[in-house]
């Protein structure tokens, strides 16, 4: 069995590597988005700020003064504890309680220092006492911020494309009707495939994270076991869900278009390029669906604010049970013609 296994992951490594164009697109795609980021979305527009306020304030002239602010995004939240640590990195710049008047600024934020100063002038006239308090914390570079989710998204382009697409093509072809003739079986061509994938997926997208840290030294203050970690079982769920769109489909075109229908939401509805604080609660919802969210999710928490697998474990309990789901889907779906 492991021999009929081995002698597939070799033959899909080797196709693989020959295919110099796929190969190179791999590597250069995600150097090139990094780069872009690093140098076009280093510095912050000031003109645009983030207030957080906490839901079912009452409203009084200094509040609509406030809020009538051009140039501010306000952000309505049930707790403060859970959006402090957004002030600290500068993704907020302030979060105010109009209840108690507390609001909650970093003393390194030129942003929060603005904001801090509209919120004084809108309460002026009002009589209400506003009383401050400081966090501590850098800010965040937007590279430090973006590259998890660019490594994400590249393995989920890999992962789906070179499962899904490989097996349609393999069906298409004949090849799978010829090996279907040998003593291989589906568990065995499958787990060939997938281990194949997994480690070209992890190989390529290490190299692609520690040439880059090289260049950009973006931050890495969490455990890289814990990191590698997330990637392999984010690995491994999106190559099950490649795997379930193959299992069927003999079309190249079909298979193209379903793989664009989940792959293109991923990308933009994940938190990769923006954050989704202040989006509307039913995408914020949506998103938590989507493997990439938790992958990308995982990986923030780990290299920018140091958590341990306890704190990423909700995320990986997820991307476990999906794997395992949808790896049986896959398998039982699975027809060689």
């Amino acid at each position: 069995m492991w021999t009929r296994i081995y002698a597939l992951f070799v033959a899909r490594n080797t196709e693989f590597f020959r295919d110099q164009s796929a190969l190179a697109w791999n590597v250069a795609l995600p150097i090139l988005i990094i780069f872009a980021f690093t140098y076009a979305f280093t510095d912050e527009n000031p003109e645009k700020f983030k207030v957080a306020l906490v839901s079912n304030a009452p409203i009084n002239a200094g509040m609509e003064d406030f809020k009538s602010t051009r140039y501010i995004r306000f952000i309505d939240i049930d707790e403060i504890a859970s959006i402090l640590p957004k002030v600290e990195r500068h993704q907020v710049d302030m979060v105010f309680d109009p209840n108690t008047g507390r609001y909650w600024i970093n003393q390194t934020s030129p942003n929060g220092y603005i904001v801090e100063k509209l919120l004084i002038a809108a309460y002026a006239n009002s009589g209400y006492q506003l009383r401050q308090n400081l966090v501590q914390g850098d800010e965040i570079r937007y590279v430090d911020w973006v590259i998890p989710g660019v490594i994400s998204m590249n393995i989920m382009w890999g992962a789906l494309f070179g499962i899904g697409y490989v097996i349609v093509r393999y069906r298409k072809m004949g090849v799978l009707k010829r090996l279907r003739a040998t003593p291989v079986t589906s568990v065995e061509f499958l787990t060939a495939q997938i281990l194949s994938r997994l480690w070209l997926l992890l190989v390529v997208n290490s190299i692609i994270f520690i040439g880059m840290d090289f260049f950009v030294d973006f931050r890495m203050n969490g455990s890289y076991f814990d990191l590698f970690l997330v990637f392999t079982l984010g690995s491994i769920c999106l190559i099950c869900c490649g795997l379930v769109v193959a299992a069927r489909i003999s079309s190249e075109e079909v298979a193209n278009g379903l793989l664009n229908l989940i792959s293109w939401p991923m990308m933009f509805l994940s938190g990769i390029w923006f954050s989704l604080e202040g989006a509307h609660p039913w995408m914020q919802k949506f998103a938590l669906i989507l493997p990439l969210t938790h992958i990308t999710d995982a990986a923030r928490e780990i290299m920018i604010d140091g958590a341990g697998l306890a704190q990423v474990a909700d995320h990986l309990l997820v991307l476990g049970l999906m794997s395992v789901v949808l790896l049986y889907i896959g398998a039982k779906i699975f027809r060689w013609e």
